[in-house]
């Protein structure tokens, strides 16, 4: 999110950040966004009775907003199909892989232990799989011999700094094709 939102800072970025949600009361994101004059929500899931009642409350926040595209980063939680295809081709997320190897958790050790020469990260839209959506755009890191999952972690996460501002921007610019 703060890669997203330093990006729109510059003055010919065609994106804003608008709106910031978290299901952590505790999430970085909240505070930075409250900082910077941005509407920022949590909706802790222990708050509802159900995973439907708590995605309707966020649905509620993202439609009152008239959000164009919502982008997910640290959602660590599977949204269901009713959420999903409410925002078919405007929800996006960012995996520390190169989809479709390594969905889910531990992408780094496993991409080590399997003895990649390569790894990376990727933007996807997402679907109700577990990162299983349309692949929008990937960058490659190299996995090097003397590499733990910190080490790996940390460069791949300075390519998802640029990766993902980048798709954005060109999303916003329809520079990229639309789901299919």
């Amino acid at each position: 999110m703060e890669a997203i939102l330093e990006a729109s800072r510059s003055p010919d970025y065609p994106a804003e950040i608008s709106l910031v949600i978290s299901d952590k009361e505790a999430a970085l994101g909240l505070e930075t966004a409250l900082a910077e004059d941005i509407d920022a929500f949590a909706f802790e899931r222990t708050d509802f009775e159900s995973k439907a009642a708590h995605e309707a409350a966020i649905i509620e926040v993202i439609d009152s907003a008239e959000i164009d595209l919502i982008c997910l980063a640290g959602y660590m939680r599977l949204l269901s199909a009713d959420f999903t295809n409410r925002y078919s081709g405007k929800l996006i997320n960012i995996h520390p892989s190169l989809l479709p190897k390594y969905k889910g958790l531990d992408t780094h050790k496993r991409a080590i232990e399997a003895g990649k020469s390569v790894h990376g990260c990727t933007i996807h839209y997402v679907s109700e799989e577990m990162d299983g959506g349309e692949i929008i755009a990937q960058t490659e890191v190299p996995v090097l011999p003397e590499d733990t999952p910190e080490t790996l972690a940390a460069r791949v996460l300075v390519e998802e700094h640029k990766l993902y501002p980048s798709t954005v921007a060109k999303l916003c610019q329809n520079q990229v094709p639309a789901e299919s």
